[in-house]
């Protein structure tokens, strides 16, 4: 179709889907079935596995929208069938899409496939300079601090925690003690002088847990996990997530995770704090206080 002239001289020009038809090889029943409704989509391949998983508030027009568009040929030339799975609201398919995604891999995302998990620093019970772990490596005694999306940004944390309060680089790991006169930063006045013995190490180590403490304040302002509750076109949902770990959504009167019993894993992933980070620091967000044992969660009072 060629470009033509409007009546008032404007120059229209085709659109690329002109003369582009619905795949007729996909199952249109799995199509007329889609809602105008919040939730998460998945192009099925003829091999039974995905091939594009998507999200959307109106899955029924993000969908066809898909079809019409020419530049996705070959997605759709891959597909069978249209499978979806309904959320609440735009907050339950966002970290819906971002898990399924990272879990089943499709061809064709080419965003939100690396399972990208988050670093902490960690400090064992009697440990006096914290190491950077990867922020689900728990084990007994030891104390998690922080969220950052690398290694460096990790290092990086410590150093500005030493700065601000006065805690010593040599003792952190983080510099070389020069002989008599202390780090580098006791040299600047910058460091308490634990590296010299002007300040004591317990006195040193108290201080690191005071200022890894306030640092967690701020990361993860909850004592435990909590559940983000979504209303929407007739659906009740809890979004449960501890420390960023998304761990999976209740529905209605539903309190057993999926999972078979078992204990979901806290995976903290940096496109799960993306999502959340925001509306849930921001006070923007329903939430009630939960624990989870065996996959089973229990909720406490609603919070502000």
């Amino acid at each position: 179709m060629r470009s033509r002239v409007s009546s008032v001289g404007l120059i229209l020009r085709p659109s690329p889907a002109s003369g582009f038809c619905y795949p007729d090889h996909i199952d249109r029943a799995s199509l007329d079935a889609l809602p105008r409704l919040p939730g998460v989509y998945r192009f099925i391949g003829h091999d039974g596995w995905p091939v594009y998983i998507g999200k959307s508030v109106c899955l029924r027009s993000r969908v066809l929208s898909h079809l019409r568009t020419p530049e996705e040929a070959a997605m759709l030339r891959d597909t069978a069938r249209v499978e979806f799975e309904r959320t609440a609201g735009e907050v339950g398919a966002l970290l819906l899409e971002s898990r399924l995604i990272k879990q089943m891999q499709p061809a064709y995302n080419a965003l939100l496939r690396m399972v990208r998990d988050t670093c902490a620093l960690a400090l064992d019970q009697h440990a006096a300079q914290p190491v950077i772990r990867g922020s689900g490596e728990q084990a007994p005694g030891r104390m998690l601090y922080g969220l950052f999306g690398s290694r460096a940004s990790a290092l990086e944390g410590l150093r500005a925690l030493a700065r601000r309060h006065g805690l010593c680089p040599a003792l952190l790991g983080l510099e070389n003690q020069v002989g008599k006169r202390g780090c580098f930063s006791r040299q600047l006045g910058r460091c308490n002088g634990a590296c010299i013995g002007t300040e004591s190490a317990a006195a040193h180590a108290a201080r690191l847990r005071e200022a890894l403490a306030a640092m967690q304040q701020a990361v993860w302002p909850f004592p435990g996990a909590v559940g983000i509750v979504e209303r929407g076109a007739g659906l009740r949902q809890v979004h449960v997530v501890d420390r960023w770990a998304y761990l999976g959504s209740l529905d209605g009167r539903r309190r057993r995770l999926a999972g078979k019993g078992k204990e979901p894993p806290r995976l903290v992933d940096i496109d799960t704090y993306k999502i959340l980070a925001a509306p849930l620091l921001g006070g923007a967000m329903e939430l009630v206080h939960c624990t989870v044992s065996g996959g089973v969660v229990s909720f406490g009072p609603e919070t502000a």
